[in-house]
């Protein structure tokens, strides 16, 4: 007869390996897309093709917008956004939230530095297998580094925030030699 702290580990273990084993490998193809965005407050519409045209894309899925997770990890990436921008690289946060509230999200969380882009109907965050298994339309914690030939170069599956700013600052370093 198996006792509780004997079944704990494996059923722990149960619920994290598929969200793990859910994203994107390194060298998939990542999908195209496009869809509403906010930075600095103001709404446009982001378009992934585009901005792989101007260099590597960091992009990181979140679960919601001012959660206590999702804000620190959003402060990180705002005071790190400089040296991402010094790389040539683009920083996009996305997640299921409307755009209305990522607006506000880009200014009070993202701190006017970076775009958050608006998923409604959880078509991207499908695409990029960053689906939370209990709620397939809510984003999980994680982070891609895209580079310009539209090939997953990075992938990180935490629930760390600050370690998806750390390690994909290190991915885009090492992808570009800055």
């Amino acid at each position: 007869m198996f006792k509780i702290h004997q079944l704990a580990p494996w059923l722990l273990a149960s619920l994290i390996a598929p969200a793990a084993q859910a994203a994107l490998k390194v060298g998939d193809a990542a999908p195209n897309f496009k869809t509403p965005a906010a930075v600095a407050g103001k709404a446009f519409d982001f378009d992934m093709a585009a901005a792989l045209k101007k260099g590597p894309v960091v992009l990181y899925f979140f679960p919601k917008a001012f959660t206590q997770g999702c804000t620190l990890e959003a402060h990180a990436f705002a005071e790190a956004t400089p040296q991402f921008t010094a790389m040539g690289a683009t920083v996009v946060g996305m997640s299921h939230d409307d755009i209305d509230t990522l607006k506000r999200f880009s200014t009070e969380a993202c701190r006017d530095q970076f775009a958050v882009a608006s998923d409604p109907k959880a078509q991207t965050i499908k695409a990029y297998d960053a689906a939370i298994a209990a709620n397939l339309a809510m984003a999980s914690r994680i982070s891609y580094v895209i580079g310009q030939d539209g090939r997953v170069k990075f992938a990180l599956v935490s629930s760390d925030p600050l370690a998806h700013v750390q390690q994909t600052e290190a991915a885009v370093k090492k992808l570009t030699g800055k």
